[in-house]
């Protein structure tokens, strides 16, 4: 079945072409299109284009399948383009004459806007959330250890004294900035574009209010073409968002394989979350930290896919935008199953002591001593060059006492502020 069948049979070449996989990818969006649905039901009772009970009926029917949904009955069978033609087909073979009367003011184009919007408007902030229970382990972690020193690292060379503390508040802090840009993106999505029909709007006496407050959205698209124009453009955003935490995510993964490797030796982890080499007995594998990143980096590249998708698409609706859901959907469900296993990995890290008198890190505190001598009247260049000299020579012995208290220091963490900073 297809909305727009008037008869005449299609190419069967040039039917699996168009619809390609929509199928499978629109079972994602099933539960979002009969929410719109629903509402755009109640809306044409309002307006006194269906009857009280027809209206009745179309919501018995929208819950039947909702049902369906819930329990994962619900099936696409391959003879529907989509999951519009699906859901339609089913309301009018139990209802009858009234189930062909719910695509009425709608658009296929509105249609699957409307419901890619509730979709990406709930998996932003289940995205959210999955956030900031990572970033709640990480401020929980940075407080067990924040007394345990961790050599820091400028061009990969020892540089300066650090702090397992400071190591996870850092990324904690780093997720703050990426939760602003999924909350762009959430306000980017909650506007209603149902009612914008195939982006030129209706002759129908809709209300476009009734629908958004049904729904649940903060305000509305008020511009039906604009409306059609958020196709596209909400995905860049969203790719923005997910590749902005993807980011962090994967810069923290190679940290962790880093820390994790016998050269530095800072962390571990039990032996059940690493992997094991086919013919080096001796191996534990950062696995699952190596995927974390692969998968980061390829969700990261989204942007570039959505840019150049819809870069120069005139204004109006555009078949191009079917190939927007497939990845844009995926990245989503990617990106929570990431959140998920590295919140649980980061929950079982084995942090190490680290024996700062070693050879290993006999400059980590060049930098403190040298503020020593400033302290003690020294210009800041006369310091460096004593300290300089003695490292040159091989007499530099380093004091390890100084102690940094500045604000976001090693001894002066804020993790409070830090969390209170996580927006809402």
């Amino acid at each position: 079945m297809k909305l727009w069948d008037k008869g005449i049979s299609i190419d069967k070449k040039i039917e699996q072409f168009t619809v390609g996989n929509d199928r499978e990818i629109d079972i994602h969006i099933a539960k979002y299109d009969v929410i719109a649905s629903k509402a755009h039901a109640k809306m044409l009772q309002k307006v006194g284009i269906i009857t009280v009970e027809e209206l009745v009926e179309l919501l018995g029917g929208l819950k039947t399948l909702e049902d369906q949904i819930k329990n994962g009955t619900f099936v696409i069978d391959p003879q529907f383009e989509d999951v519009h033609s699906k859901i339609e087909f089913e309301l009018t073979k139990s209802l009858g004459e009234v189930g062909k009367k719910i695509h009425t003011a709608r658009s296929r184009n509105d249609q699957v806007l409307v419901a890619l919007h509730l979709y990406y408007k709930e998996n932003l902030g289940i995205v959210k959330e999955k956030t900031k229970a990572f970033f709640d382990t990480l401020l929980e972690l940075a407080e067990t250890h924040k007394d345990k020193v961790l050599p820091g690292y400028t061009h990969l060379q020892v540089a300066m004294p650090s702090s397992f503390g400071l190591w996870f508040s850092a990324y904690a802090e780093q997720m703050i900035d990426d939760v602003y840009l999924l909350n762009a993106a959430i306000q980017t999505v909650d506007q209603n574009p149902l009612g914008s029909a195939a982006g030129y709007g209706s002759s129908f006496p809709i209300d476009r209010e009734l629908t958004t407050k049904e729904m649940d959205f903060s305000t509305l698209k008020y511009n039906v073409v604009a409306a059609q124009m958020s196709r596209g453009k909400s995905e860049r955003t969203i790719a923005v968002s997910l590749g902005s935490l993807c980011n962090t995510m994967s810069r923290f993964a190679m940290d962790a394989c880093l820390y994790m490797s016998q050269n530095f030796g800072f962390i571990s982890f039990p032996d059940e979350l690493t992997t094991g080499s086919s013919i080096m007995p001796h191996k534990k594998n950062p696995d699952v930290f190596e995927l974390i990143r692969g998968k980061c980096n390829k969700i990261q590249a989204l942007q570039s896919e959505m840019v150049l998708i819809t870069n120069n698409l005139p204004s109006g609706y555009h078949r191009d935008f079917q190939l927007l859901k497939e990845n844009i959907i995926a990245a989503f469900e990617e990106v929570k199953d990431i959140l998920d296993i590295f919140n649980y990995s980061m929950q079982q890290i084995i942090v190490k002591d680290v024996d700062i008198n070693s050879d290993l890190y006999k400059y980590l505190f060049t930098v403190d001593n040298i503020n020593t001598l400033v302290v003690e009247g020294q210009s800041f260049r006369e310091a460096y060059q004593k300290i300089g000299g003695q490292v040159q020579d091989g007499t530099y012995v380093p004091d390890t006492s100084k102690h940094h208290t500045h604000v976001g220091s090693i001894h002066n963490l804020c993790l409070d502020k830090i969390r209170d900073k996580f927006p809402d």
